[in-house]
């Protein structure tokens, strides 16, 4: 792009993508993503978060008009931190959920009535390579959705070039969290996914955000899901993929604090009188539409206090979902369970896990969870008695969720972070049960799995406190289980410090940068500025600005399409207005878009195993699994609480402080190196993150030591070398050691030495020596070429069975095969 006093085009930027287009008061802006990295892999399909951004003036400096207050709103848009938990895919919908990708866009394409091909196949998916391709050409047809609008952050930057720009150039980002780990079972590779998704709408900070606004949007609304999958096969088609899906969000009712006063706990206070629960009404047809029936609300708030605090939202809440169940039919009514966590927290005779227990097993067996193939042969011979009291939608390809767990306290963060964890729990237990990677729908704490869960949970905690409230959860799930470390009262007074801190001084600041960045408020010349309006309210509440053309009904309070499908979600229906939001793309069958195994393998870099993204990700093996000779290697057995992969950091207080590191480094974005490149230079190259920075975010940064502490830290490292090895590297070696070790010494250098016409000779040695044959004719290289063993075909049958199995395509069983397993059940279980 050229400029002002210079002729031509130079480079300006290279970029990973574009979030949008935006302008204040002189010309548009663009802006880019510059750094990446990334997150997580779903089906062979990259996640990345955004680690720098780029604004660049578009119109020249000859043109350019300079208003006085460009450069105020400028910084106000910039203290959106696009650096900070905002994530894209170029080929996964992360506006939707894996359900939704996995069964309305593989829809038969006859549904979609194309008259663009011939031939058909029976259903294909947006994201393989397993399209329909057209008579003598290489194009692949797919069919792709448009994206959930409600939890698109860019949404509105993209507006202006939706309609005029091909759709691969329009990149939709979310706003939230996504973290990946791996879960090893006896080697075999389980990815599990924790993606949340946080509304767009009525989006804000902790006490300027409260309620719902007249849409029935409510404050702080996150989607979480977390993704199931057998890493083993990376195909949607062939592998085997789980979710579970539960949301959190404010109570819907009009309701505020006031943070004048200055108060740790400012009053409750219901803005508008609501008999007929209207807002509440559009925000539970809302989740009809998108989940389905039933929904189940949790609420944690106090039921008994001594001055009337939080019951207020109790029981307007409950007077609400009273009012709108009676014109709701039976089998569909919103069910409610109100729970006082904080008073059961407080008694010494209950648990309080062991009650969100209870609470998460019967909301699991009553929404099912989504597993994209159909319960197995040994689920069907020996059910689980648990198992067969599991909801849901069976569909002869699997399961489908049908309704959502709504958890709410207050402000939706310590206690809902907590519960939420538990049903997560319980999920998991069952999506690992419908892989067949467990026997019984069960999963203890303190094993590798639960642990590896946990930490996921936290640090997804972690990062949804700091974008609504300022600082990191103030109780964990430890807290609530009575094992956490004396130190941790006094963290968690520092984080309620800086929560208070943040919400008195800096939520203004942040609230006027998502009101402008979402496009809530718009600067117009002649109109008031966005730090001169005394309040938000009238830009977030429409009806307050024009009247409504239209009055919903007080009875039939829910749209009449989305009734009429219940239990399924309306969004997920094969209909008419659904069908219009879907289109059929044509690719070419060797694009990056389609193309799964370049994307993930990457053959065109040069790589090394260290950068893998795969092998640096958090893993139960690793980082949780004892490192002992004698050790159950199960994730699922139950450790003591000082078993831990992660005991060789050292002593109690290091393990502590890498553990504050590792959850602070979710939402913190990494240091700048003497190599990285401002956002703010003209000639920045676009860097991929993925081999700078392909170390989960949960990984444990190494704390530096002082001279005193090393021998403690090398005792802590040795001490399980000598146990898992057997040898103690800081003793010396025998005699026989030596002796053995100079022999082979000698075996080498005497191999070395040996010429071309000695290696024909050893090539006529008999069948059973390996044949070494040297690749350089260099006399200080030392490496060999081997000759590939011979295989016989039983032995190659059996590997292209299983390549074929990779894909789909399973062999029949032999008469013996399944002679000798019916004698198998026979002998053990009849």
């Amino acid at each position: 792009m050229g400029q002002k006093g210079s002729s031509g085009l130079y480079r300006a930027v290279s970029a990973f993508g574009i979030v949008g287009f935006v302008r204040f008061l002189e010309g548009y802006y663009i802006v880019l993503i510059t750094k990446r990295r990334k997150m997580a892999d779903i089906g062979g399909h990259a996640i990345y978060k955004i680690e720098d951004t780029n604004m660049i003036y578009i119109p020249n400096d000859s043109v350019r008009i300079t208003h006085p207050d460009e450069a105020r709103y400028l910084r106000i848009f910039q203290n959106v931190d696009l650096s900070s938990n905002f994530y894209f895919s170029y080929s996964y919908d992360l506006s939707h959920s894996l359900q939704y990708n996995l069964t309305v866009l593989r829809m038969p394409l006859e549904m979609l009535k194309s008259e663009t091909t011939q031939t058909r196949q029976e259903s294909f998916d947006i994201f393989e390579d397993e399209g329909l391709i057209t008579q003598g050409g290489s194009g692949v047809f797919g069919i792709c959705s448009e994206p959930y609008m409600k939890y698109v952050w860019n949404g509105e930057l993209l507006d202006i070039i939706k309609n005029s720009v091909h759709h691969d150039w329009l990149l939709y980002i979310i706003h939230g969290f996504c973290g990946q780990s791996k879960l090893l079972i006896y080697g075999r590779p389980v990815y599990v996914t924790l993606i949340a998704r946080r509304s767009s709408k009525f989006a804000g900070t902790r006490f300027l955000k409260r309620g719902a606004n007249c849409e029935g949007d409510v404050a702080n609304e996150v989607e979480t899901e977390q993704i199931l999958c057998d890493a083993s096969v990376m195909s949607f088609t062939a592998g085997s993929y789980s979710s579970y899906v539960q949301v959190r969000g404010s109570v819907p009712l009009y309701w505020s604090q006031d943070i004048s006063t200055m108060m740790p706990k400012p009053p409750i206070t219901l803005d508008q009188a609501d008999p007929f629960a209207h807002v509440a009404a559009l925000h539970f047809d809302q989740m009809l539409q998108r989940f389905g029936s039933p929904i189940i609300i949790l609420n944690l708030v106090k039921e008994r206090e001594k001055r009337k605090h939080e019951r207020i939202l109790s029981e307007e809440l409950v007077a609400a979902v009273t009012y709108l169940n009676q014109f709701l039919p039976p089998e569909h009514t919103i069910i409610y369970i109100p729970w006082d966590m904080a008073k059961y927290t407080k008694s010494k005779l209950c648990n309080v896990l062991d009650r969100l227990n209870v609470i998460a097993e019967s909301v699991v067996k009553k929404t099912g969870f989504f597993v994209n193939r159909p319960d197995s042969y040994c689920s069907i011979l020996r059910p689980d008695e648990k198992w067969n009291e599991l909801g849901g939608y069976v569909i002869p390809t699997g399961r489908l969720q049908t309704g959502v767990l709504r958890t709410n306290c207050v402000d939706c963060l310590d206690r809902t972070n907590t519960a939420q964890f538990m049903v997560g729990k319980c999920a998991l237990a069952y999506q690992l049960y419908s892989l067949g990677l467990i026997d019984k729908p069960n999963l203890q704490f303190d094993t590798d799995a639960v642990r590896l869960f946990e930490e996921l949970y936290e640090d997804h905690g972690d990062t949804l406190s700091l974008q609504y409230g300022g600082s990191q959860l103030v109780h964990r799930v430890k807290t609530y289980r009575k094992i956490a470390p004396w130190t941790q009262h006094s963290k968690d007074i520092m984080q309620t410090l800086s929560r208070y801190y943040s919400n008195a001084f800096s939520d203004a600041d942040r609230q006027d940068a998502i009101n402008l960045f979402l496009g809530v408020f718009h600067p117009t010349e002649g109109k008031p500025h966005l730090w001169e309006l005394p309040t938000d309210f009238y830009l977030h509440h429409k009806n307050t600005m024009r009247l409504l053309p239209t009055r919903r009904s007080y009875t039939y309070w829910w749209t009449p399409e989305v009734i009429k499908y219940l239990p399924l979600p309306y969004d997920e229906v094969i209909c008419a207005a659904n069908l219009k939001k879907l289109i059929v793309k044509k690719f070419h069958k060797y694009e990056e878009e389609i193309d799964i195994h370049n994307e993930f393998f990457r053959p065109y870099e040069l790589s090394s195993f260290d950068d893998t993204f795969c092998l640096a990700m958090t893993s139960s093996a690793r980082d949780f699994m004892p490192k002992t000779v004698g050790i159950d290697p199960s994730p699922f057995t139950v450790r003591k609480p000082d078993e831990t992969g992660k005991s060789v950091l050292g002593n109690k207080s290091n393990r502590e402080e890498a553990v504050l590191q590792r959850k602070t480094a979710a939402s913190a974005p990494p240091p700048p190196s003497e190599e990285a490149v401002s956002s703010s230079s003209e000639d920045d190259s676009g860097t991929d993150r993925e081999e700078e920075g392909s170390v989960s975010q949960r990984s444990t940064p190494v704390k530096m030591t002082d001279t005193g502490d090393s021998a403690k830290v090398t005792e802590n490292v040795v001490q399980p070398m000598k146990e898992v090895y057997g040898i103690n590297p800081s003793d010396g070696l025998s005699e026989d050691d030596l002796s053995i070790y100079s022999r082979f010494v000698q075996l080498g250098q005497s191999q070395h030495k040996q010429d071309k016409s000695n290696q024909l000779l050893c090539s006529r040695c008999p069948d059973g020596v390996i044949k070494l044959t040297p690749i350089s004719a260099f006399s200080q290289d030392n490496i060999y070429e081997v000759q590939p063993p011979r295989v016989d075909r039983k032995s190659t049958e059996i590997f292209q069975a299983h390549i074929q199995a990779s894909q789909g395509v399973m062999q029949p069983l032999g008469k013996e095969d399944t002679s000798i397993y019916r004698e198998y059940i026979r002998n053990r279980y009849l």
